[in-house]
């Protein structure tokens, strides 16, 4: 053999993503991304992408699952759990003693949650309190323009929902930051204490009501909620209600190859799995797809990738067949679908760039995430490596590999470790993400694109 045929047989090539597409393939990753963009403008919370979801569901001929349901071939079954999560599944016409071939997301973001007494006023300003939720630098939320989302159930248990800030026409709410001519003590601190989480105070306004007393500014801000809404001070206690940044999912760059929005970690592979769900007919295994909550706080709750809810439903499925869930677990392959950090040139101290994921060369696939010894990971297999290799090749789906930095740097997880537990064969892939966990992170669109068609082949693997 000559080199050039030595390094072509044995060597690994890797190559930009967008240099490979024809034409055609552009203009489905155009549409695509164009439908994505949609669905994150109207899903900024778990609630918002739960219920999105149903939505679209219902509208693909999917049923709400019930305890003691059939479980018949080609059967399409969605699970709303309480709102917050939600589990789909095309029954497969294979046996689910053969196992199912699940995709597994999380559709909750870092954010800014309420307090249960959050409202005051201090020097006539008024303000919420909030508690930070999952992994933010918080010197990265001052002066963001933002908007509130939630729902406020009062004491009578009536619901309402409130939304204020993505609305043109609304108005945004915002935390102060100290003008530099003044920060010299802070310009001293560092980057970790430059803002503290009690400093999260977020305005409301600064008009008061006519009158005597006190509070005339919060007490205005009480009255325009209850006017809107029908709801008391009193009603925070049962409430949730967060705060992100408000504005749409936008395209970056000249060339339109990137795309800007809160919360594409991980919306985006929850997206991806469920459009790659919504397209397949008659798999031969049980196609699931998970969408969970509270990934970025460890999983936990009822709404968790660790409750119990993943067990009931596929139980009474695998009841309906006559199947032990331990057995189908057993045979399942599972694909946990959250993003990865793309390599960044402006922080290369950071990562390996040789096993790190790039922008544009496709869904990263990670062995194992964790932190400085892999710890808290789920170490996928060789068995399961080949298996995830052969499954995407075959399919056509442009992937790369990828870890979470270097080893003594730092590192995360994923909901890989849960569903492990669980005796499921699991690996991590999804969307490198630069900007991970700020306000407002950056994707390509070329890579959206290929997660969501390995999602689609993982279903019909």
């Amino acid at each position: 053999m000559t080199t050039d045929e030595l390094r072509e047989t044995l060597l690994r090539s890797p190559k930009n993503g967008l240099q490979l597409l024809n034409d055609q393939q552009r203009t489905e990753m155009e549409s695509y991304c164009k439908d994505y963009r949609a669905f994150m403008d109207a899903c900024k919370t778990e609630r918002e992408a739960t219920a999105w979801a149903v939505r679209e569901a219902q509208k693909h001929g999917y049923k709400p699952f019930t305890p003691g349901m059939a479980a018949k071939p080609g059967d399409k079954i969605y699970y709303d759990n309480r709102g917050k999560s939600i589990a789909l599944a095309v029954i497969g016409t294979k046996p689910l003693s053969e196992g199912a071939n699940i995709c597994a997301a999380h559709v909750d973001s870092p954010r800014m949650d309420l307090k249960p007494n959050p409202l005051y006023e201090d020097s006539e300003i008024a303000y919420f309190k909030t508690h930070y939720y999952g992994g933010i630098k918080k010197y990265q939320w001052p002066t963001v323009p933002l908007a509130l989302h939630g729902v406020v159930c009062r004491k009578d248990g009536t619901t309402v929902t409130i939304t204020i800030g993505e609305d043109p026409q609304d108005p945004v709410l915002m935390v102060s930051d100290l003008l530099i001519h003044l920060a010299a003590d802070q310009m001293q601190k560092p980057l970790a204490k430059g803002i503290e989480g009690e400093q999260l105070n977020v305005i409301l306004g600064t008009q008061p009501v006519e009158g005597e007393g006190s509070d005339l500014v919060k007490l205005n801000i009480m009255r325009l909620l209850n006017e809107k809404y029908g709801i008391v001070e009193a009603d925070f206690q049962s409430a949730e209600l967060v705060l992100v940044p408000a504005g749409p999912c936008r395209e970056v760059g000249l060339d339109r190859s990137l795309l800007s929005a809160y919360g594409h970690d991980d919306r985006v592979c929850a997206y991806a799995e469920l459009h790659a769900l919504f397209a397949i007919e008659n798999p031969e295994k049980t196609a699931v797809c998970i969408l969970a909550d509270k990934e970025e706080i460890g999983s936990v709750g009822v709404s968790g990738m660790q409750s119990h809810y993943f067990e009931h439903f596929m139980g009474t499925l695998c009841a309906a067949q006559g199947v032990s869930l331990e057995d189908c677990f057993a045979q399942s392959f599972c694909l946990s679908a959250d993003v990865s950090n793309a390599f960044d040139p402006n922080f290369p101290e950071v990562s390996d760039k040789r096993n790190n994921a790039s922008v544009n060369y496709g869904v990263s696939i990670c062995k194992y995430t964790g932190s400085r010894g892999k710890g808290g990971c789920s170490d996928a297999s060789a068995e399961a490596m080949s298996h995830i290799r052969k499954t995407l090749d075959g399919a056509g789906v442009i992937w790369q590999m990828a870890t979470l930095g270097k080893v003594d740097q730092g590192g995360g997880g994923t909901v890989a470790a849960f569903m492990a537990n669980r005796n499921i064969v699991t690996v991590d892939a999804g969307v490198p993400v630069l900007s991970m966990h700020a306000p407002l992170e950056l994707v390509s669109k070329l890579d959206c694109y290929e997660t969501m068609l390995a999602c689609k082949a993982i279903y019909l693997a």
